[in-house]
C-alpha cells in the first residue's frame, strides 16, 4: 500500500523552545512541519503553501493568537483551514468563546500531553486529506459528467441525424414503392387491355377474312356493271378499314406480324417527309432536325413509317392552327441509374416528335396510350394511334415515353434498339426469289388440306383455293386433320390456322413434320405470337385477313421453298403419315 503524500502543518509561536517541543511531538506523524515566530511569518507560509492545520499560541507579544486567526480567516483561501489554539494560562469561557468566534476549532492547554496533541492534529490532517480526496473525486466526477454529457449530446445529434436520414429514406422508399406500384398497375392494366383487344382483333380478323374472301370471289362472278362494282368496292374498302383497325389493336397488344430489319432513320424520314407535310397541312411547319448520320434502328420499316405518321397527325390535331412539329433523333446508351423502366441495357435510338400544341394534363397523359381513348370530338379519331406506336415500341424491344405540359406542347419519345448489322437486304431478295421460282409450280393444281375451326373462314379459304384451280379437303380441327392424313391421303400443301382449341396449328405442324419433314405447311394466324422452335419458326406464314392474291403468293412461296429443300434432300410429299 502506497504511503500518502505528507501535508503541511503550520506551528506559530514567538518562543523557539515551544516551537521545538511542538516539532518533537508531531514529527511522529510524518508530515511537513512549518514554523513561524510571528504573524508576518505565518502569513508568508500560508500564502506560499497549502496548510492542513494551524497550531497557534494564544499569547504572543506583537499580535495575540485571536487577532492572527481573525486576520487569517479574513482571507477566502483560509476560511475553512482548521486552527488549534495553544494556551499556557487557564482560559475562561468568554475567552474560549472569543477563540471559537475567531475561527478556532479546538484548544490544547499547557502542559501539553503529546498523545493528545498528536491525536487532535492527526484528526484534522486526515480530515484535510479526505476533503482534498473528496474535492478531487468531485472534480473527476464533474469532468466525467461533462464528458458523458458531451457524449450524450453527440449521440443525440447523431441520433437526430440518423432519424432524419431514416425518415428521408422511408419517404424515398415509399415514393419509389408508390411509383413502382403505379407502373405495375399501369403495366397490368395495359396488359389486360392488350389481351382483351388481341382476342377481339383475332375474332374480328376471322369475320373480315370470311367477308373479304367472299367479296373477292363475288367480284369475279357478278356482271361487271358500274353500280355492282361500286357496291362491292365500298364493301371491300369497309372491310379493309376494319382490317386496319384490327392491325392497330394487334399492334397495341404486341401480336402483330413484324419484320424487323436495320432501318436508316434519316433515309426513311426523307422518303416520307412530303407525305408528312401533306398530312399536317400548310399552316404547320414541319422541321426535320435529324443529324446527317445515325446508326440503323432494328424495327419494322413499314410500321415505323406508320408510327411516325400517327405521331405527326396527333401533333397536328393538338396544334389546331399554326405551329411547329419537329422530328429529331440521337443515339443513347443509358446507364443503370437513368435506364427508363421497361428497357434493358444496350444501345438505343431515341426518336422525338415534338409539337407546340395545347399539351395534356396529367390525367390525359396517363391514359394517352390506351386503345380507344381520345380527346378528339366524335368521329374525329379512333384513339388507336398512340396505342399502335406503344405496341410497336414494346414489340420491337423499346418503349414509348410521352412528356407534356398544358399550354406548352407535347413530346413523344420513341426508343428503338440499335441494329447490330444490316439485315434489310436479304428478306426482300429471298421473297422475290420464292415468288419467281414458285410461280410456275403454284399455277399447277395442288392437293391442299385446309384446317380451321371457324367454319366461315374455312369455307372462304376453300372457295378461294378452288377458284385458283386447286383440289381442297377441309378439316375443322387439328385432330380431324391428322385422322385424314393418317387414313392414307397425301397433300401437296397444308394450310392451317394456329389458334384452334385442343390442338393448335403449331402442334399440328409438328406432328405432320415429324412424319414427313418435307411436308409444305402454311401457318395462318391473326397473331404474331407463335411458339418457339426451329420447325415451327421455319414455316411459311399467312396473316389474317388475307386476300386471294396474298393466298396465291403464300402458296407460291411455300411450294418454292419446298422445291429448294428438295434439291438437297428427297421430297417425300406423297408418303403416308
Amino acid at each position: 500500500m502506497t504511503m500518502p503524500d505528507p501535508v503541511n502543518i503550520l506551528l506559530v509561536d514567538d518562543q523557539p523552545a515551544k516551537l521545538l517541543s511542538y516539532e518533537v511531538i508531531l514529527q511522529e506523524l510524518g508530515e511537513n512541519l512549518l514554523v513561524a515566530q510571528s504573524a508576518r511569518e505565518a502569513l508568508e507560509h500560508l500564502l506560499r503553501t497549502d496548510v492542513a492545520v494551524i497550531l497557534v499560541d494564544v499569547c504572543m507579544p506583537e499580535q495575540d493568537g485571536f487577532e492572527l486567526v481573525e486576520l487569517i480567516r479574513a482571507h477566502p483561501r483560509f476560511e475553512k483551514t482548521p486552527v488549534i489554539f495553544v494556551s499556557a494560562v487557564m482560559m475562561t469561557e468568554p475567552d474560549r468563546l472569543r477563540g471559537y468566534a475567531a475561527g478556532a476549532v479546538d484548544y490544547v492547554s499547557v502542559p501539553i500531553v503529546p498523545d493528545v496533541l498528536r491525536a487532535k492534529v492527526r484528526v484534522f490532517v486526515e480530515l484535510y486529506r479526505k476533503t482534498r480526496e473528496l474535492e478531487r473525486l468531485n472534480a473527476d466526477l464533474e469532468r466525467r459528467v461533462q464528458e458523458r454529457t458531451a457524449e450524450l449530446e453527440t449521440s443525440y445529434q447523431q441520433l437526430q441525424t440518423l432519424n432524419e436520414e431514416l425518415e428521408n429514406r422511408i419517404e424515398l422508399r415509399t415514393r419509389e414503392r408508390e411509383e413502382a406500384m403505379a407502373q405495375l398497375f399501369e403495366a397490368q392494366k395495359l396488359d389486360t387491355i392488350g389481351q382483351l383487344t388481341g382476342g377481339v382483333a383475332h375474332d374480328f380478323n376471322n369475320l373480315l377474312m370470311a367477308a373479304l374472301g367472299s367479296l373477292s370471289l363475288l367480284r369475279k362472278r357478278i356482271p361487271a356493271e358500274e353500280k355492282n362494282l361500286r357496291l362491292l368496292d365500298n364493301a371491300v374498302q369497309a372491310a379493309e378499314r376494319g382490317a386496319a383497325l384490327t392491325q392497330r389493336l394487334l399492334a397495341f397488344a404486341r401480336r402483330q406480324e413484324l419484320k424487323p430489319q436495320a432501318v436508316d432513320l434519316v433515309q426513311l424520314l426523307g422518303s416520307i417527309e412530303g407525305l408528312l407535310q401533306r398530312a399536317v397541312g400548310p399552316t404547320i411547319r414541319l422541321e426535320n432536325r435529324l443529324p446527317v448520320e445515325l446508326p440503323p434502328a432494328l424495327v419494322d420499316a413499314n410500321q415505323l413509317e406508320l408510327a411516325i405518321l400517327n405521331l405527326a397527325v396527333n401533333a397536328r390535331d393538338a396544334i389546331q392552327q399554326e405551329g411547329v412539329i419537329s422530328i429529331d433523333a440521337e443515339e443513347t446508351i443509358p446507364g443503370d441509374h437513368d435506364l427508363p423502366p421497361g428497357l434493358s441495357a444496350g444501345r438505343y435510338l431515341r426518336v422525338r416528335v415534338a409539337d407546340t400544341g395545347s399539351g395534356m394534363d396529367e390525367e390525359t397523359l396517363a391514359r394517352a396510350a390506351e386503345p380507344f381513348f381520345t380527346t378528339k370530338g366524335l368521329g374525329k379519331g379512333t384513339g388507336l394511334g398512340l396505342s399502335m406506336v406503344h405496341g410497336l415500341a414494346a414489340q420491337s424491344g423499346g418503349i414509348l415515353q410521352l412528356h407534356s405540359t398544358p399550354g406548352e406542347g407535347t413530346t413523344a419519345e420513341l426508343w428503338l434498339p440499335v441494329a447490330k448489322d444490316d439485315v434489310s437486304e436479304h428478306a426482300g431478295a429471298a421473297q422475290s426469289a420464292w415468288s419467281a421460282s414458285g410461280e410456275a409450280e403454284a399455277a399447277a393444281s395442288l392437293r391442299i388440306l385446309v384446317v380451321d375451326d371457324d367454319v366461315l373462314v374455312c369455307m372462304g379459304t376453300v372457295d378461294m383455293l378452288e377458284d385458283l384451280g386447286h383440289r381442297v379437303t377441309e378439316a375443322n380441327s387439328g385432330q380431324a386433320a391428322l385422322e385424314i392424313v393418317n387414313s392414307g391421303q397425301s397433300f401437296d400443301l397444308v394450310i392451317t390456322d394456329h389458334a384452334m382449341p385442343g390442338m393448335s396449328g403449331a402442334d399440328l405442324a409438328r406432328s405432320l413434320l415429324s412424319a414427313n419433314p418435307a411436308q409444305p405447311i402454311i401457318l395462318a394466324s391473326g397473331y404474331a405470337e407463335l411458339p418457339d422452335g426451329a420447325s415451327v419458326g421455319a414455316l411459311s406464314r399467312l396473316v389474317k385477313p388475307f386476300t386471294q392474291e396474298q393466298l396465291a403468293q403464300a402458296i407460291s412461296m411455300a411450294i418454292s421453298r419446298d422445291a429448294t429443300a428438295a434439291s438437297h434432300a428427297p421430297l417425300q410429299r406423297n408418303g403416308t403419315m
